[in-house]
Parts: C-alpha cells; sequence; structure tokens
C-alpha cells in the first residue's frame, strides 16, 4: 500500500499541470466544496492544494487585493492530505485521535511572522498567499491567533 503523497490536479480547474501549491491546516476541509463527509480531526499533518498557472494568477488576486479566501472554490477530492486510517492500516495500530492544536498554532505563528515581513524582498508571493489563506481560514473556523 502507498501511503505518500502524489501529484493532484489544479483544486479549481482539475488541470493536471500544476505549478502552485499551498498547505492548510485540517480544519479548513470544512471550508472546501464536498468537504462535510470528511473527518478533518483524521487527517494526519497539512492538506496540500495544488493550483495551474492560470488560477494562480486569480488566487493571488483574490487573496492579496481583494482579500478573499478561494477555499469555498476549492474541490477537496482534489487536495492532498493523509488520513489516520491509512497509517494504522500500514502499521497494523490504532492510534489516538489527532490533535490539530499544535498544528494549528504553528501554522498561524508562521502566517503572522510571514504577513509581518511583507516589505521583507525575500518574502515570496506564494508564501504570502499561503499565510494569508491560512489566517482567512482559521478565523472564519473561529481559531484565534496565538
Amino acid at each position: 500500500m502507498y501511503t505518500g503523497r502524489t501529484e493532484q490536479p489544479c483544486c479549481l480547474c482539475d488541470s493536471p499541470d500544476t505549478s502552485h501549491r499551498i498547505e492548510v491546516p485540517p480544519r479548513a476541509i470544512q471550508l472546501l466544496q464536498n468537504g462535510d463527509p470528511i473527518a478533518w480531526r483524521d487527517v494526519v499533518g497539512t492538506v496540500t492544494l495544488e493550483f495551474c498557472e492560470n488560477d494562480w494568477e486569480l488566487v493571488c488576486d483574490l487573496v492579496l487585493d481583494t482579500g478573499v479566501s478561494p477555499l469555498s472554490r476549492c474541490n477537496v477530492a482534489r487536495a492532498s492530505f493523509d488520513l489516520r486510517a491509512d497509517f494504522e492500516a500500514l502499521l497494523n495500530d490504532t492510534r489516538e485521535q489527532q490533535d490539530q492544536t499544535e498544528l494549528e498554532r504553528r501554522l498561524l505563528a508562521e502566517a503572522a511572522e510571514t504577513v509581518a515581513a511583507v516589505d521583507d524582498p525575500m518574502t515570496e508571493t506564494r508564501d504570502l498567499v499561503e499565510a494569508r489563506v491560512v489566517q482567512m481560514a482559521m478565523s472564519e473556523l473561529g481559531v484565534r491567533e496565538p
């Protein structure tokens, strides 16, 4: 059984040619299209969303210029994430339920640092988009920054 990450299509248009990716906390699955049946608490690690070049420009405009999260347009079926059940099957072991709190704190802290460094020439657009999406998602879900 292969439990590693595979290449996923663009989460907006389903194009197989992706050029950019961002990672969001598992709780953000609730904000994605068709995310309701997925038990986000069983996700191990982050959720990766990939975008094609054309959609990446749209995502940058939405996030950086208008302050709108693209997550409601992203299909969870095109996201990449690992479920706890996959690991249990691989290891033939039952694990405790995932506590996402530490991961969420870390992602929010990294996002705050990135947004604070917006004027730093080393801050890339991709990092800023990812940071703002993480902040918007967690805010919408009622999770406060540390």
